[in-house]
């Protein structure tokens, strides 16, 4: 393993690479297909260098904890404001989240549909070429980029256009209060309905989640003072009354936690995190995966991104005994109808057998495909970074 304590170090470390590196930041996010080739730890790339809570500002090394980040600016009653999630309780694994991997998977909650994803909060970059060579892209100021915008590049890019050794992000005060509007026993298409419903009023709601199923709930987050939070969930009930009965409680912080993380999935065997229209899930799940396939359904981001989880019984169901042959049908009924009707379906957790025999990420269309590999080839041009992860 190759843990440099230095920039310099890093660079120098691709510079002289014989051959692919498994970048690694704190260890918790393996998504993608497994890379063979030398780990590349960050964990030592560590540190906040530069901290304006003023300024609403922070800068940190890769590898430096989340813990640490969110330590500092709870200290200033601040957060990052995509609300990143932590893969942990979903993917069973060990180690410290790192901002760096936050950054590399753009990692971002249900806070994401009001305040914007890892990319939009990100301000600055600096990272390590696939030449050896250090880059800096953006700043400690949002309006700062000039030509191409390497900063959002980054993000989302699962280590394969370059090393990452620093990021900047803009920073939200963190409300002062939270609660929750709550609805029971909806169908689908009314749960999906009451959302956009309540996502389109004008009270400002920062979350909006569903469990679809026998005992539905529908939840639905507000922010800001307490007095406000209060009065705006009293409106939101008004305005929703045609989908029935509704409650308010104040608080739920720790329910949010749970739909950030995925954590009612964590037993699950096989995990789908899927973008696509929220008009589009019910004939998504209702008519094309359902008459084949057991599984269970949690939407956030009003619909949007729905998470699709199954364990090993469901999963034999459809093959009569063989569970990565049910993963794998599964999957490629999820993906060929995402082809047809636009939006992607990415394999987040499932056995690597299941990984190598499927496209972990929706295959691309051909232009894109040719935009991707003409980036990595400019980035990376010996193929040095997390090859083939992302299939």
């Amino acid at each position: 393993m190759i843990e440099p304590t230095t920039e310099r170090e890093l660079a120098d470390a691709v510079a002289g690479a014989s051959g692919p590196f498994a970048i690694q930041g704190g260890g918790t996010r393996g998504i993608g297909v497994p890379v063979a080739g030398e780990r590349l730890s960050l964990a030592k790339l560590s540190g906040i260098s530069l901290y304006e809570p003023g300024a609403l500002t922070i800068v940190a090394g890769a590898g430096t904890p989340m813990s640490e980040i969110e330590a500092a600016l709870r200290s200033e009653g601040q957060m990052l404001p995509f609300e990143p999630m932590d893969h942990r309780d979903l993917l069973g694994t060990d180690g410290t989240p790192t901002i760096g991997g936050v950054v590399a998977t753009n990692a971002s909650g249900p806070r994401r549909l009001r305040a914007g994803a890892c990319r939009d909060s990100l301000i600055g970059v600096r990272y390590i070429n696939g030449h050896g060579a250090a880059v800096k892209n953006g700043g400690r100021v949002m309006k700062n980029v000039t030509g191409y915008d390497l900063v959002k590049l980054m993000a989302g890019s699962y280590g394969t256009l370059g090393v990452l050794s620093e990021v900047s992000f803009k920073l939200l005060p963190k409300p002062d209060a939270s609660g929750e509007v709550t609805l029971r026993d909806l169908s689908l298409a009314d749960g999906i309905s009451a959302m956009a419903a309540a996502l389109g009023s004008p009270y400002e709601v920062s979350g909006a989640a569903m469990m679809p199923g026998e005992g539905s709930v529908v939840r639905l987050r507000l922010e800001g003072f307490e007095n406000s939070v209060g009065y705006r969930g009293a409106e939101l009930i008004k305005t929703l009354k045609k989908f029935g009965p509704a409650e308010m409680t104040m608080g739920g912080d720790d329910d949010w936690r749970a739909i950030r993380d995925v954590s009612v999935f964590a037993n699950k065997s096989t995990v789908w995190k899927v973008s696509i229209k929220a008009s589009d899930v019910p004939a998504l799940l209702e008519s094309a995966l359902a008459p084949s396939h057991a599984y269970d359904a949690m939407l956030d981001w009003g619909g949007g991104l729905v998470w699709i989880g199954a364990d090993d019984s469901q999963l034999a169901a459809h093959s009569a005994a063989d569970a990565v042959a049910g993963a794998q049908a599964l999957h490629t009924d999820l993906q060929t109808h995402l082809a047809r009707i636009g939006g992607h379906a990415t394999l987040v957790k499932g056995s690597d057998d299941l990984k190598v025999r499927v496209p972990v990420f929706q295959p691309e269309v051909a232009p894109l495909v040719a935009l991707a590999t003409g980036l990595r080839a400019q980035f990376d041009p010996r193929g040095l970074f997390n090859p083939g992860v992302m299939g």
